[in-house]
């Protein structure tokens, strides 16, 4: 058997690399392996889910601060106008004093029946029923004290200034009837609400998504904000609705009951 020599031997070598070279499969130009693609672009996947994901706990956060500052605002609101509608109850009482003796009593016993009609409007919540037809109840009460009033303010007997001193009182007696009334029926409109849970779930899927690539999971963490997000909801609602929940303004009532007290 013939000895190639050493240039017989370099050509053969180069022919054999050419022809395994050229029965490999061409990629693309400009692309890369589908391992080498996953692997490049994972950290920049990544660091945008965390962008997106912070991005949208902020506006979470910021629509959070501005519901619980309306519903706070209401909230303190409706707790004003109990107290304002004690001193005007309490105002227009005492100025019946101004009419003559003869018509006070019956004057006096509308009123205790107007204060408990009042009173118990808030306490049958939240049967939304029977509080409007205790509602009605005492607005027919104010016709009544309003009639019996005038009446009584034209007597002969009734100083001049009685029917310029009570029936004032009276006006706003009635006015904040219906200040409170639709006071609280005041409420952010119910896409404010949809929008706070949508937002709350997105943000919960994006911070989920970026734990996604994470090797370990934080039970802490993951707990701490479903939580976290759960109760500030609740506490917003809670606030808004002040006659259904827990945070209540009933010990705002305890006003209108002293009052009711005094009037023997």
């Amino acid at each position: 058997m013939a000895r190639l020599s050493s240039a017989d031997r370099g050509a053969v070598s180069r022919e054999t690399v050419l022809a395994v070279t050229s029965r490999r499969p061409k990629r693309p130009a400009g692309r890369c392996a589908p391992e080498a693609l996953t692997m490049r672009n994972w950290p920049a996947a990544k660091s945008t889910a965390r962008r997106a994901s912070t991005a949208s706990c902020d506006l979470l956060g910021l629509l959070i601060a501005f519901t619980f500052s309306g519903a706070a605002t209401r909230f303190d609101e409706r707790c004003n106008l109990i107290v304002q509608e004690t001193n005007d109850i309490g105002t227009a009482y005492l100025r019946l004093d101004l009419l003559p003796a003869s018509a006070q009593p019956a004057l006096r016993d509308l009123f205790r029946r107007y204060l408990d009609s009042r009173l118990e409007v808030y306490r049958k919540l939240p049967d939304i029923e029977s509080a409007k037809a205790e509602l009605v109840r005492s607005n027919q009460l104010q016709g009544e004290i309003w009639s019996q009033a005038v009446a009584a303010g034209r007597m002969s007997e009734a100083p001049p200034a009685a029917n310029m001193l009570l029936l004032p009182a009276l006006n706003q007696m009635i006015d904040i009837t219906t200040t409170r009334t639709m006071a609280a029926q005041v409420h952010p409109p119910m896409v404010i609400f949809v929008l706070l849970f949508g937002l709350a779930l997105v943000a919960a899927l994006l911070a989920g998504y970026g734990m996604a690539g994470c090797k370990s999971r934080s039970w802490i963490h993951m707990i701490g904000f479903a939580a976290t997000m759960a109760l500030a909801v609740y506490v917003i609602i809670d606030i808004e609705y002040p006659r259904l929940g827990l945070i209540r303004v009933d010990a705002f009532d305890q006003a209108l009951v002293e009052l009711r007290a005094s009037m023997k």
